[in-house]
């Protein structure tokens, strides 16, 4: 463990709140100008198992600041360009009115696919990508997005996975490590898990069902609901309660997702965001790419989500519980709880990991990471 005398506060809080066994366990990073200065750990990985210095976990959303960080590294080297049609790297992506649809659209959330509720027949058959790809490829995008941005809560990961393989002829997972594990120097940036890591997962507790609800009525119901439809269609295709527990996640590429990571890999990437693009002397990003990374695309209400969140390209903004929110921050937060964010105007990066999803009330989020940054804000400006 490594703890900065400045964050022992930091430190505090967070052991705080792995006191008893229900409250599961998790890991906490954070740098400042490309120096880390904290490293804890806390709880339980599983029942019978503390979390560890090796322990990851599956972060859900987290996952999408990844994705989006492979598509920047691409992008700095002209591999790919923001403006260019999905369609130009990926020609069936073109059907059902697509054909102007921007790689920058995907990654502000424009794109109008955000339906992943139906978008494939069965309850696992989100496992299938194959099957996604076709889907997404045929399918009609929402009008709304020529208003605004409407949040791909699953789909966003998909879309950007294969623009990318279509653009480079790699699969995703090997762009992921050629583009980020490898330059970092840290391999847990998994969407596919090796079979000899799985060990290293933490168990997920204790649902993923709103309030505890059965999922697939909860779901349906609010599928019809004005104001939550959105949500609905974004974020709860039946089954999805049972398949965040199916092992098969693990085999499958899921970028909006299914990432599984330890804080120190998020923390690292993170952290050279947060410094100009650089860590440990070696640059991983262009001072131009970060300035186009961390530029608000969209201030448009977002159509799922109902909040003016101020989209950057693949990231929102950090949400800390302070009055004080940062300018120029981005990063991506995972439903239940796990997330991680840079803040170039302090040089601060923190990236938090658990396996407790949310909190007694709600599964889908809490106030963890909000107070944890608000506290990192609070000793870096002090």
């Amino acid at each position: 463990m490594l703890v900065h005398p400045r964050f022992l506060p930091l430190a505090d809080r967070f052991f705080s709140m792995y006191r008893q066994p229900h409250n599961g366990g998790g890991a906490l990073v954070a740098y400042v100008h490309g120096e880390k200065v904290l490293d804890v750990w806390a709880g339980y990985a599983d029942r019978d198992r503390r979390w560890g210095s090796d322990t990851v976990s599956l972060s859900f959303s987290t996952g999408k600041g990844v994705a989006s960080t492979v598509t920047h590294r691409l992008a700095e080297r002209g591999i790919v360009d923001y403006d260019t049609p999905v369609a130009t790297y990926w020609p069936e992506f073109g059907a059902a009115g697509k054909q102007a649809i921007t790689i920058r659209d995907v990654l502000t959330h424009r794109a109008g696919l955000h339906k992943v509720r139906g978008l494939v027949p069965g309850r696992t058959g989100l496992l299938d990508y194959e099957t996604v790809i076709e889907a997404l490829a045929a399918a009609t995008p929402d009008p709304r997005r020529l208003r605004g941005p409407g949040y791909h809560a699953v789909t966003y990961g998909w879309l950007v996975a294969e623009t990318l393989a279509r653009a480079t002829g790699k699969p995703f997972t090997e762009l992921v490590r050629e583009e980020i594990a490898e330059p970092l120097g840290m391999p847990e940036f998994w969407y596919q898990v090796p079979q000899a890591q799985r060990g290293r997962i933490a168990k997920l507790f204790p649902h993923i069902n709103p309030g505890g609800l059965d999922w697939r009525m909860t779901s349906a119901i609010l599928s019809f609901a004005g104001p939550l439809r959105g949500l609905a269609e974004a974020a709860m295709p039946d089954g999805f309660d049972e398949l965040v527990r199916n092992p098969a996640v693990h085999d499958a590429v899921m970028p909006g997702w299914n990432g599984v990571f330890s804080a120190r890999s998020l923390g690292r990437m993170y952290a050279a965001i947060a410094n100009g693009g650089v860590i440990d002397g070696a640059r991983f990003l262009q001072p131009e790419t970060l300035d186009r990374m961390g530029t608000v695309q969209t201030r448009d209400r977002d159509y799922v989500l109902g909040v003016k969140l101020g989209w950057r390209l693949g990231y929102h903004p950090p949400l800390l519980a302070s009055r004080v929110q940062p300018t120029r921050g981005l990063g991506h937060y995972g439903v239940g709880g796990s997330g991680a964010y840079a803040d170039p105007e302090t040089g601060l990066a923190l990236a938090f990991v658990t396996n407790r999803l949310g909190n007694a009330v709600t599964a889908l989020g809490d106030l963890r990471l909000a107070k944890l940054g608000a506290e990192a804000q609070a000793i870096v400006r002090s």
